[in-house]
């Protein structure tokens, strides 16, 4: 593995940008924090399509601070990892990645997952692919999605196929999407979420193929694959939901808690789809507290 230091807040501890191998040999980019005692549990973050892993605000920092392991994981085809030979992606090849991250992990692991990143760690622990996690957070996703909200990300992902010609274009695009959220005065932070290609315009940190197959990833629309999966879920899940979301209704979580009878329901007032980015400390609260009941640090 190949690790870097990052600058980190003095209350957390230092992360590491480390590089594992996918199960294919896709490499896998993840900023990592060891856990403040041997046997305090890891938490895995699993971040939604079209993201990287600098989605999480300071979800990452606010776990470890607390003592957690923290594995800060970009999905292929997202941010700094690799992309698919073939152009396929699929919660299949990525929940079998998400193995061999856990392969390289101490347990007790705990898995937060966000739209596409929890239907990964859903579909994981529903096919029971060892090593087990012991606790799993979904954000903002069900098996039984909004249709609508799911059809407006997919435009929005398939926008601007010729990417932007600066930054401020981005930012743009993003404000006209999430008209809901501030735009904010620095935009800088963006450029995580940009690459430059050849001609200098800048796209976005994912490969355009992840929307090439018979399902959207962002957000998941295996309705049938995670419905099958919750039936045999039977670790501690919380179900993190922006009130705000047109991805995740009503009737999709009375689905989800009739498929899944331990889950824990945590609604964000203020929040839409991208949970975490709207109501962060709040997220971070929720999340911190469900961990601590079901698989403390300490």
């Amino acid at each position: 593995m190949i690790c870097s230091m990052l600058n980190q807040p003095d209350a957390a501890p230092p992360f590491v940008t480390t590089r594992y191998s996918g199960h294919d040999g896709v490499p896998l980019v993840a900023d990592v924090a060891a856990a403040r005692e041997p046997q305090a549990p890891t938490i895995v973050l699993l971040h939604g399509g079209g993201q990287t892993r600098h989605s999480w605000g300071t979800a990452a920092q606010s776990l470890a601070a607390r003592g957690y392991g923290v594995v800060n994981l970009d999905a292929r085809g997202h941010g700094d990892s690799g992309w698919s030979a073939d152009g396929r992606y699929g919660l299949d090849r990525l929940a079998l990645d998400l193995q061999q991250v856990l392969q390289t992990l101490r347990p007790p692991v705990a898995l937060v997952g966000a739209s596409m990143g929890g239907g990964t760690a859903l579909a994981y622990v529903g096919r029971g692919l060892a090593p087990a996690a012991a606790a799993l957070v979904l954000v903002d996703v069900v098996p039984a999605i909004e249709r609508a909200g799911a059809d407006r990300i997919r435009a929005f992902m398939q926008a601007n196929p010729e990417g932007f010609a600066s930054i401020e274009e981005a930012a743009d695009a993003v404000a006209r999407y999430y008209p809901q959220r501030p735009r904010p005065k620095d935009i800088s932070g963006l450029r995580k979420n940009l690459r430059p290609r050849p001609d200098g315009r800048l796209r976005w940190h994912w490969d355009p193929h992840v929307l090439d197959g018979p399902h959207t990833l962002e957000p998941p629309t295996a309705q049938s694959i995670l419905t099958e999966a919750s039936r045999r879920v039977r670790i501690p899940t919380l179900l993190v939901r922006g009130l705000q979301s047109d991805i995740v209704g009503d009737a999709g979580v009375a689905a989800l808690q009739r498929d899944l009878p331990q889950l824990e329901v945590l609604n964000i007032a203020g929040a839409a789809h991208m949970v975490a980015g709207d109501r962060n400390d709040v997220f971070n609260d929720g999340v911190v507290a469900f961990l601590e009941r079901h698989l403390p640090a300490g």
